[in-house]
């Protein structure tokens, strides 16, 4: 019976540059691409909405794929995530790296079942286990956005939102966005 490599943090320490992005999950190294266009343009556009809300409160802090280290075995880069100053005083580690979960982590799409699966699933599990309170999976080719938020230690879907509804949080007092500012300077599909 052989034993199954588990990778760990040091191991991602030791693997090249090479423009890919890596992730541990469970022990598990996940690799992938550099992502679309539309992919990151709905990172930026994520990005600059939180961050406005975020600027006018002074309440926290977005951040672009930040490491999140929750154990050695557990050291992922979510797309965007959403931290409290309070929080990121305790998350942050000498590492420059978070160990402690933020309030909110966004994931963005990636095609392909096996990234697909990846965020709705694992990463999804991480986030529950290690006490993120909301998820915001974006797909932009659907031009949707799934909200999961805490509720018994769980992150279970509460909504599933289109271009005309409206995004707003109890996790965050007073944001407010139309879905469809999430997608700006996107094509609909089949109209590229």
């Amino acid at each position: 019976m052989t034993a199954s490599l588990r990778w760990t943090s040091a191991d991602l320490d030791a693997l090249p540059d090479d423009g890919k992005r890596y992730e541990i999950l469970d022990g598990e190294l996940h690799a992938s691409k550099q992502p679309h266009c539309y992919h990151q343009l709905s990172c930026s556009n994520a990005n600059t909405l939180l961050g406005l809300w975020s600027r006018k409160t002074n309440a926290g802090f977005v951040m672009i794929a930040p490491g999140l280290v929750f154990d050695d075995d557990d050291d992922v880069a979510p797309d965007l995530i959403w931290i409290s100053k309070g929080r990121l005083a305790a998350a942050l580690g000498p590492d420059g790296h978070l160990h402690t979960a933020p309030e909110l982590v966004i994931e963005v799409l990636s095609p392909g079942r096996v990234n697909e699966r990846r965020d709705r699933e694992a990463k999804r599990k991480l986030y529950s286990r290690r006490g993120v309170q909301e998820y915001w999976i974006i797909d932009w080719r659907a031009r949707r956005i799934e909200v999961y938020r805490r509720d018994n230690a769980q992150l279970s879907l509460v909504a599933t939102m289109l271009d005309p509804d409206s995004l707003t949080s109890p996790l965050l007092p007073g944001f407010s966005c139309p879905v469809r500012d999430l997608f700006e300077g996107i094509p609909l599909i089949g109209s590229e």
